[in-house]
């Protein structure tokens, strides 16, 4: 991808709007600009930089915050006047100190963001965590915890309780993240599945 592949023409000031999206959680983080130079940095060292509308040169996210935004895809849309870039975040992504500039509200794409917590438990592996302990036990155990608590769900939708269910149905939920973490299975290969079948 160049950015001259870019329909500029729509865009007065000759600048690129960019929106960047946590390639993880598929949350929307920021929207920025970019002019060819910025572009081409962003493409180069895989880490955003942008072009400061106010102050009118170039500027890396997180180039005194130290919360870079890592480039890990990038798409262009169907009018070619605007760029999707995927992005790892390290920290959070607005000067506010919160994981995004959008005040969207937190439990959106919850399950990739637990999923995410779940990765960095399995890398850092921090003393007293649930997750760490389950992963020092290793898969046979994490596996026995996803049959039990799908059991306890399946009770709970027999019996009829909503409430009941939705809590052990959690409970598979995280406990299967896990099992998909030691396995070295994504959320993204999981929905490639899905999507497969689907087909």
């Amino acid at each position: 991808m160049q950015f001259s592949d870019f329909n500029l023409s729509k865009c007065p000031d000759g600048l690129l709007p960019v929106i960047v999206q946590d390639a993880t959680t598929l949350r929307v983080l920021m929207l920025g600009y970019m002019n060819e130079e910025a572009f081409d940095r962003t493409m180069a060292e895989r880490r955003i930089t942008f072009f400061s509308r106010t102050r009118q040169c170039l500027w890396t996210k997180g180039e005194t915050s130290g919360h870079y935004l890592n480039v890990v895809d990038c798409y262009m849309d169907c009018d070619a006047d605007t760029l999707l870039i995927k992005a790892n975040p390290i920290g959070p992504t607005c000067h506010r100190g919160t994981t995004s500039c959008f005040d969207t509200p937190e439990a959106e794409g919850f399950v990739r963001t637990l999923s995410k917590v779940v990765k960095e438990r399995h890398e850092q592996m921090p003393d007293g965590s649930y997750t760490t302990k389950l992963f020092i036990k290793g898969p046979k155990t994490i596996a026995q915890k996803v049959c039990e608590e799908a059991a306890e769900a399946a009770i709970e939708a027999v019996s009829g309780n909503a409430r009941r269910f939705s809590y052990e149905a959690g409970d598979v939920i995280y406990h299967l993240l896990v099992l998909c973490e030691q396995m070295g299975v994504s959320l993204a290969q999981l929905e490639e599945e899905l999507k497969r079948r689907h087909s």
